[in-house]
């Protein structure tokens, strides 16, 4: 009996130790910066809650910080001060602000100093081409797009158009406008969201440098490219399409998406990480198509549309442990199943390459050939050249906004050359004062 009642004190006593030690483990918490909004944002907290669950001791605290711009300025205001977060996600117009702050380890360097190793070979190649530096990638892969064109296949077919053979040129793009309007499908034909980076895509997409330095990839640019014969000619087709009311002016960002979903206009060109959103908010209205970019012509060479959304950064203020808990969100951020689920409810290209057989072996893309739209469109463009590689800038956040300045100055009717010149020459005296802050 004495022997039972000692057994009984000591696995009580165990018990009692086992709680305290519950108790009292320390649960590391990792703040999470991100500009995901509307239906992204559920998905967002669902990956992850769904990594809190299963890591209690190791915990990710989503926070969102407005829009990219204003998530890159408040990191780089909270930096000096030590209130930054662990984890930042910034718009692919911050990647050369971000290498040259000083304030975050490259993404390359993080396993080694876990004590770990990590094959980046993983990820899809033209993701890991955008964010390298000197063949080393600086962030994290995690919500990638491109631009592709949306379109309403109802529209087309009320017009007398046929919804499997959508406009691949600008001039094409203006004559299904002009019949949408003359049929009275339609008031608009087509509005753009990021305004600023279809004027990048379009001069990618036909392997022109946005910018001279190589496309700011062999130096730091001094002045961009632009206005040049090729922005003349596509700028005098957007004047056109204006003056005929086949395009107008939709604003910043994702503004236009709201008049394409409710069936103000036909065409719509916009981030593949509008897909998932608009194709919910539609429901069964009308039909959604997508399609690829349209080219100005074939006298131009081909290159590749460009890689956009944003990549995760890490602070180089964080502690061991909590680079430890960064680095265990990042691996369950590769995992084939979340990459799948994050693809499959935002329209974000899925990152890793095991992600992109999973959904090809179940059928994925057959089901929903919207979600392989872009992803063709980006893997079967050039990205051997500076031009189709994208941009860098320390102040491209600022130059984009002078971009969108001319390009709404000429939605209505103002001088194209003018007004691309004006915008050239702000963003040059952007330039000189970023190289010589650099220097």
């Amino acid at each position: 009996m004495k022997n039972l009642s000692n057994r009984v004190l000591l696995l009580s006593l165990v018990f009692v130790l086992a709680l305290s030690g519950l108790v009292s483990a320390k649960v590391v918490e990792v703040e999470f910066w991100h500009s995901m909004t509307g239906a992204r944002l559920e998905v967002l907290k669902t990956v992850v809650d769904g990594f809190n669950a299963i890591n209690p001791e190791q915990q990710i605290l989503p926070v969102l910080v407005g829009t990219y711009e204003e998530g890159l300025a408040r990191f780089l205001a909270a930096y000096p001060v030590k209130q930054e977060p662990g984890i930042i996600g910034v718009y692919e117009v911050g990647t050369q602000a971000m290498h040259d702050s000083g304030m975050i380890i490259p993404a390359y360097q993080i396993p080694g100093m876990l004590g770990q190793e990590w094959d980046f070979g993983q990820y899809i190649r033209p993701i890991v081409s955008y964010y390298s530096k000197d063949g080393n990638l600086w962030s994290w892969p995690f919500a990638s797009s491109t631009a592709m064109i949306y379109y309403n296949a109802d529209h087309l077919r009320q017009a007398g158009l046929d919804p499997d053979k959508p406009p691949t040129t600008w001039d094409e793009m203006h004559e299904y406008g002009l019949k949408l309007l003359e049929a009275g499908v339609v008031k608009n034909a087509l509005s753009f969201g990021w305004p600023d980076w279809m004027l990048e895509n379009q001069l990618a997409l036909h392997d022109l440098e946005y910018a001279n330095a190589g496309n700011g990839r062999k130096g730091y640019p001094t002045e961009v490219s632009w206005p040049n014969e090729f922005t003349d000619k596509l700028m005098t087709k957007w004047s056109e399409m204006a003056k005929d009311k086949v395009w107008i002016y939709g604003g910043a960002e994702y503004n236009a998406n709201g008049a394409f979903q409710t069936g103000e206009l036909t065409f719509l060109m916009q981030s593949t990480s509008s897909l998932d959103g608009i194709l919910r908010t539609v429901g069964d209205k009308f039909e959604v198509r997508t399609t690829f970019l349209p080219r100005l012509s074939n006298e131009y060479p081909r290159g590749s549309s460009l890689i956009g959304g944003n990549s995760l950064y890490v602070s180089n203020q964080v502690t061991q442990e909590e680079l430890e808990v960064i680095f265990e969100f990042f691996k369950y951020l590769s995992r084939t199943e979340v990459d799948v689920y994050w693809h499959k409810n935002t329209g974000y290209f899925p990152s890793t390459n095991a992600a992109v057989q999973a959904l090809m072996n179940s059928g994925w893309f057959k089901d929903s050939p919207n979600h392989l739209t872009a992803f063709l469109q980006i893997l079967s463009g050039k990205t051997d050249s500076d031009a189709s590689a994208g941009m860098r800038m320390g102040v491209f956040a600022q130059a984009r906004e002078w971009a969108r300045d001319a390009i709404e100055k000429i939605s209505r009717g103002e001088d194209q050359r003018a007004a691309m010149e004006y915008s050239a020459r702000q963003i040059k005296g952007l330039l000189a004062d970023y190289n010589e802050f650099i220097k």
